[in-house]
């Protein structure tokens, strides 16, 4: 699809490169289309491929989406120039009066934390709140799908034995579900994560539908039957060399990290990791935006009513 964006952005000339369409203000502005609206709240520290990652999967479908980034005022971000997030992202104060056809909450590495200690909690909160009535879908990622369980339902997240770190197969629970159309019966998905959200948890708290899971990751996708709120615990945006960055970098920070499972060919570090989950990843994010944002949002809107499908699609 055309995704709309400021030409500037780094992640512009990495997506040409691939041949993937990106559109710009000038020309986007000759069709006489109403492009959906995606907002994308970044909490991961290496913004720019974070971006780049969300963005080469979005660009999936033929309908143009018209996307902005946001982040939280109330945190410095440490790893990335603050010209840059001045220049492409957007304050909460600055989105808080207009509606969204689509959300995207990243990951974060703070799981070690209390979600309270987080420093900008209060204002995470503020947006899952605003997000009831101004957006009509959001996909929560990682860390992103375990706050918002947590501050939506009271589930809380539970530290597991040793990181869970590699490529990990998963079974489709909802065969024909909207959001896995096109999945085989089992597939693949890279998980970077401390801690776990337990199945009773969501059975005895939530009316949440758990799409998909697996032996070592346990639950991997979750949604409402509305397809208002999805949870996906796993990484599918990740690049090949994701987590081989993150081994290295816990390697080189002294912390005796474990190689990623079903990652390294042989489990040697040094080869070229295999790239399994690429097909998986752009049927996801291309369900995502088809069945729970472009099917159901209406042409124009101003306020969204709880568990409603507008269209009588789901």
């Amino acid at each position: 699809m055309p995704i709309r964006i400021d030409k500037k952005l780094p992640a512009v000339e990495i997506l040409r490169t691939e041949n993937i369409f990106v559109m710009d203000d000038q020309r986007a502005a000759h069709q006489d289309i109403r492009p959906l609206k995606i907002l994308i709240l970044n909490l991961m520290p290496q913004k720019i491929v974070t971006e780049t990652q969300l963005l080469r999967h979005l660009a999936n479908t033929p309908l143009q989406l018209d996307i902005e980034f946001l982040y939280m005022e109330s945190h410095q971000s440490k790893t990335t120039r603050s010209e840059h997030m001045e220049t492409f992202y957007k304050t909460f104060s600055e989105v808080q009066d207009q509606y969204f056809d689509g959300l995207i909450i990243t990951g974060a590495p703070v799981e070690h934390l209390p979600f309270e200690e987080v420093d900008y909690w209060e204002e995470f909160t503020q947006v899952i709140d605003w997000s009831k009535t101004h957006v009509f879908s959001t996909l929560h990622i990682c860390w992103g799908a375990q706050a918002g369980l947590y501050y939506r339902y009271g589930v809380d997240k539970h530290q597991m034995a040793q990181k869970l770190s590699g490529i990990y197969p998963q079974d489709v629970l909802k065969e024909g579900h909207l959001l896995l159309r096109g999945f085989d019966d089992l597939y693949v998905s890279p998980h970077s994560r401390h801690t776990e959200i337990l199945k009773e948890d969501i059975v005895n708290k939530t009316n949440l539908e758990i799409l998909a899971s697996g032996k070592e990751v346990g639950i991997s996708i979750l949604a409402s039957r509305d397809l208002r709120e999805v949870y996906s615990f796993g990484h599918l945006e990740y690049d090949r060399d994701t987590l081989a960055k993150e081994y290295f970098r816990d390697l080189d920070a002294g912390l005796d990290p474990h190689i990623p499972e079903n990652y390294f060919k042989n489990d040697d570090i040094h080869e070229l990791p295999c790239m399994r989950w690429s097909s998986s990843a752009a049927l996801f994010f291309s369900n995502w935006v088809n069945y729970a944002v472009y099917q159901e949002t209406p042409f124009e809107w101003k306020s969204v009513e709880d568990d409603v499908s507008h269209f009588g699609y789901l």
